[in-house]
């Protein structure tokens, strides 16, 4: 009987559900299917890779090769999907060829959000999303020394303090009025703009970017404030947007992610999402811990065993070196409100319920020592 699983996807979320799936079945079909090389690397390590010490090559732990005969898979790098035909359990590449499934796991990941930026250099702008990106960003980079970030978001802030600390002229532009608006309350976010003002990044808030223009061999940005930037390498890093294209096209139903239930199943039998392009119960978590927790319980429910993916509290760890942050935001359905404390080597920062229970929190500093016991007293994220 035909019983091929395939996986569309190679990032993170699709070799979690092959690794996960061959710890419990050696013998089912598996057929991944890549976009691109196929390798396996670690996509957090890419923001932090220069001061690291790391080189694109040195990033990739495994090729398509290797991976597939790791786990006893067959990996088709270089591989796009056009078409999915759910009906027919029919998958329609990019060059007309025809896959079949019995399930289908989608990992397609997401897409870096584009600024619908104007003038002469708004097509040298760069965003990094998977290594080629990043080998494209080095190679770019090789030799320049200003680098302007727009987007104070957790990639930006991460890259801006990789880049500060390996000599670089670093500017970063955001709309909010602090960097990591999403993560931290005000005091943290100006504790965190200091300590990154102090390696060499300079923030322009409350703006946002115009336009970009080649000027000679540089590129100029000129904001909404009247102030320009000069600057070697523009790269944006304002969001991401679930790769939800493929799944709506077929009439699957998507929302910020293609929405799925506990089980991860979408609303059409035998296709499974999971990742940054799922959305589980209203929340897309792109994010590690999330990552791993529901390729577990997919590869569990593949393998014959249905198990809803539970997700525990799982904080986020911003790889910002020049000040260290460890971040579990609160659900802010929930009323509460921010208590801090401060001193010159951190900051802690407990988001609390109406009933004093804890339910988020900013750590930076020394304060992301009490990690461990505060994390303890969080609630689950999806019980």
């Amino acid at each position: 009987m035909f019983k091929q699983i395939v996986i569309v996807g190679s990032g993170l979320a699709g070799y979690g559900v092959a690794r996960e799936l061959r710890k419990l079945d050696a013998e089912i079909p598996i057929l991944m299917l890549s976009a691109d090389h196929g390798g396996f690397y670690s996509k957090p390590m890419l923001s932090n890779a220069l001061s690291s010490g790391k080189t694109p090559d040195t990033l990739l732990n495994s090729d398509a090769a290797q991976m597939a005969a790791q786990l006893k898979i067959v990996i088709r790098p270089y591989c796009r999907v056009a078409a999915l035909d759910h009906l027919k359990k029919e998958l329609i590449l990019t060059d007309g060829e025809n896959i079949l499934y019995d399930r289908l796991v989608l990992a397609l990941g997401a897409d870096q959000v584009r600024l619908p930026l104007s003038g002469s250099g708004a097509g040298k702008v760069l965003t990094v999303n998977d290594l080629d990106d990043y080998r494209k960003f080095r190679a770019e980079l090789d030799g320049k020394k200003r680098v302007s970030i727009i987007g104070a978001g957790l990639i930006g802030c991460e890259f801006a303090n990789d880049l500060a600390l390996t000599g670089h002229h670093v500017d970063v532009i955001d709309i909010g009025t602090q960097p990591l608006g999403r993560l931290l309350p005000p005091a943290s976010g100006v504790f965190m703009q200091k300590r990154l003002e102090n390696v060499g990044v300079f923030f322009h808030l409350n703006t946002s970017t115009n336009s970009i223009d080649q000027v000679q061999e540089h590129l100029c940005l000129t904001l909404a404030n009247g102030n320009s930037i000069e600057s070697d390498v523009v790269l944006s890093a304002v969001g991401l947007r679930s790769r939800t294209q493929l799944a709506a096209a077929a009439g699957i139903p998507v929302n910020r992610g293609i929405v799925v239930n506990r089980f991860l199943q979408t609303q059409v039998n035998d296709i499974y999402a999971l990742g940054d392009c799922a959305e589980v119960e209203g929340k897309v978590l792109p994010f590690v811990m999330p990552i791993s927790h529901a390729a577990r319980a997919l590869a569990a429910t593949l393998a014959g065993q249905p198990t809803s993916v539970h997700y525990p509290a799982m904080p986020v760890i911003v790889k910002t070196s020049s000040c260290p942050a460890v971040v579990s935001p609160p659900d802010f359905g929930v009323n509460g409100a921010w208590n801090v404390e401060e001193d010159e080597n951190g900051i802690k920062a407990l988001y609390e319920d109406d009933a004093g229970n804890l339910i988020g929190y900013a750590l930076l500093g020394e304060a992301t020592k009490e990690r461990n016991s505060l994390t303890a007293r969080l609630p689950a994220v999806l019980q």
